[in-house]
């Protein structure tokens, strides 16, 4: 499985991701000319190397006209609006896949400005996150992230600084407002070093790739880069991302389980799902046998470490339970991705697996089941008529 670790000891800004990412690549430079063959509107991106407390790395500037995004933020606060990002991004020479996680991304930044000026999304203009400086990060990281397509990304808990940060609308605490909504549900921490460490853009980075906050685990670097920041500190100012493999060890993750006998089995259907809405890894029964000689269920949910309060009170919320048994366990999996099979019968989404020397494919339930409607085919017949399920 190949993780990427993201090390936010020192935050995370858009240009500091961009950096660490970038020196991942086998050739930095190559993916330079890309960037600035994008066409953003008078956007250019420039690479010099940074060195903090004697560490080197790369550090990325985003200038806009003659501007670079520093002198931007404070001279020039563009307003943009989500229609206007849109409009941006759609005319990028870019898949459609970059240009979701961008629009996704952007989303996190539009819902926590909302949240703090108690507006609607749709009136939301943005400024230093809206500029095109910030069109720039975010689509490189989504560019990078592409590229590297790592199965599983972890960060450390983000160091979002302390102390006070001056933006548009004045003097704000740190981390400003926007960015600690963005980073709800995620751990960080402040400490000894004034100013701001983690940006709304960073944030919202993170708050979309990461798979897991946590300690890095254990795993076989193969390339490891550094993004610098511009300001200095008494620690080295820099994101590090480490690209390796975790090998087929499996997973850390929890399992939770309680036993019911006095729910009906809607309740209990309806129960399963709430738990995955919540973000259950899984959740299922088994029949068993209770006190009083009762034919009841044994609920079972797996989540990950994180998300144990969430499942927790999914778990209370939605079943009679009055109590949950916790333990720690490892679950293996194959990698899985997905592909879109151009067929007769129209697209059709393919889920392929592998690991552990074990490669397989198979079609989706939900399109095989569309064309059976469609045709009067079975769903056996169906399968025998699209191209072999293999990668």
């Amino acid at each position: 499985m190949k993780i990427l670790y993201l090390d936010c000891g020192m935050g995370a800004a858009g240009d500091m991701l961009t950096g660490a990412l970038m020196e991942l690549l086998p050739d930095p430079g190559a993916f330079l000319e890309e960037l600035n063959g994008l066409g953003i509107p008078k956007v250019r991106f420039w690479v010099d190397n940074g060195e903090k407390c004697g560490i080197e790395g790369t550090q990325v500037t985003v200038t806009v006209g003659d501007i670079t995004e520093e002198e931007e933020h404070c001279h020039h606060h563009h307003h943009s609006s989500m229609k206007d990002i849109g409009g941006i991004l759609a005319a990028l020479p870019v898949s459609d896949r970059v240009k979701g996680d961008a629009m996704a991304v952007y989303d996190l930044i539009a819902q926590a400005e909302s949240a703090v000026h108690g507006v609607p999304v749709r009136e939301i203009h943005f400024h230093e996150v809206g500029a095109m400086d910030a069109v720039a990060d975010i689509v490189a990281v989504c560019l990078l992230m592409e590229r590297l397509a790592p199965d599983r990304v972890i960060a450390s808990p983000v160091h979002v600084g302390s102390g006070q940060v001056r933006c548009a609308h004045g003097i704000l605490p740190v981390p400003a407002p926007a960015t600690a909504e963005i980073l709800k549900d995620v751990p960080i921490y402040g400490g000894q070093i004034r100013g701001e460490l983690c940006t709304p853009t960073g944030a919202a980075l993170l708050k979309y790739f990461v798979d897991e906050f946590g300690p890095m685990p254990a795993l076989r670097p193969e390339a490891i880069g550094y993004g610098m920041g511009k300001k200095d500190f008494p620690a080295a100012n820099c994101v590090r991302a480490i690209l390796g493999s975790a090998g087929e060890e499996g997973e850390r993750v929890l399992e939770l389980a309680c036993n019911i006998d006095d729910m009906t089995g809607e309740e209990l259907g309806f129960a399963l799902e709430a738990l995955l809405e919540a973000g259950a890894l899984e959740a299922f029964t088994t029949p068993a046998g209770m006190k009083k000689s009762r034919p009841g269920q044994l609920l079972t949910v797996l989540c990950r470490e994180q998300d144990r309060e969430k499942i927790v009170k999914a778990l209370f919320q939605y079943t009679t339970t009055l109590g949950i048994r916790e333990h720690i366990c490892r679950r293996h999996t194959l990698s899985r991705s997905f592909t879109t099979v151009e067929t007769p019968y129209g697209p059709v989404t393919r889920k392929d697996s592998q690991g552990f020397g074990v490669q397989r494919s198979k079609y989706e339930y939900e399109d095989l089941a569309r064309i059976a409607k469609e045709t009067g085919l079975s769903l056996e017949q169906v399968r025998q008529r699209l191209p072999e399920e293999t990668f």
